[in-house]
């Protein structure tokens, strides 16, 4: 690990830019960047960092607390901070925490951001797909078949998709995808029983499935539109239940 030592003079370069928090963790964050730290370096001790961006110690505390959340930091006693890259499992657990009750407009913004993956990509995923690719699709789909509970089915549908998405060889599509893996989840099972997924999940992958291997981008589009949009109405039907219980 390495240490580098911090003066006032290293730091001037970092205007203030809002709270002092806020303004601490950017400072810190252009540091690690100006001073080329990487994973697993020790950065400046707390003292240091008091001294060379003239505030507290209980705002550093704060902002490498913030640090820490955004899985940048580790911060241990009698060690200090060092630098790691822990920036995906942190952005998954904030992500499940924060939306654990799941809202029209966020049912709506998560269904239009699946449709852009594998609606609007159907020139790439028609130009990328092979045989392997629809088999194991219809081999993950005839799942439903089994008499799966909802948890279960949801995962399955969960793999079908993401196998789908897959197929554009995008790293960082399916890291999106896997961080908005709870509530994508909680969407799938939103006033679904085991025999929906048996009867109408199934039917509309298989209608997705057919279309790919006819090679009937038309029809491609039409079905996985159809298939993303039908969660509206299990959504809907749901949350009709949900006031109807309260009154």
């Amino acid at each position: 690990m390495t240490e580098r030592k911090l003066t006032k003079k290293s730091v001037e370069i970092f205007p203030a830019t809002g709270s002092a928090v806020d303004d601490i963790v950017s400072r810190i964050r252009a540091l690690i960047s100006e001073r080329g730290y990487g994973v697993g370096d020790s950065l400046p001790t707390e003292r240091e960092l008091c001294e060379a961006f003239g505030t507290s110690r209980n705002t550093v505390r704060e902002a490498m607390r913030i640090l820490k959340a955004y899985g940048i930091v580790e911060v241990r006693t009698k060690v200090g901070a060092t630098l790691i890259d822990n920036r995906m499992s942190s952005a998954f657990e904030m992500f499940s925490f924060n939306l654990m009750d799941i809202s029209r407009d966020t049912f709506a913004d998560i269904q239009g951001f699946r449709c852009l993956l594998e609606v609007s990509s159907v020139e790439q995923i028609f130009d990328l797909i092979h045989r392997t690719d629809t088999d194991a699709l219809r081999e993950i789909n005839d799942g439903f078949l089994k008499k799966c509970s909802v948890d279960e089915a949801a995962e399955l549908d969960f793999k079908f998709h993401t196998r789908l998405i897959s197929v554009l060889d995008n790293k960082a599509m399916l890291d999106v995808y896997s961080i908005m893996k709870p509530v994508i989840l909680r969407i799938m099972k939103t006033g679904k029983s085991r025999h929906t997924f048996e009867t109408a999940t199934y039917s509309e992958h298989l209608a997705i499935v057919e279309a790919l291997e006819g090679r009937d981008r038309v029809a491609y589009q039409y079905r996985m539109k159809t298939h993303l949009e039908a969660g509206f109405a299990y959504f809907n039907q749901k949350k009709r239940e949900a006031e109807q219980a309260k009154e």
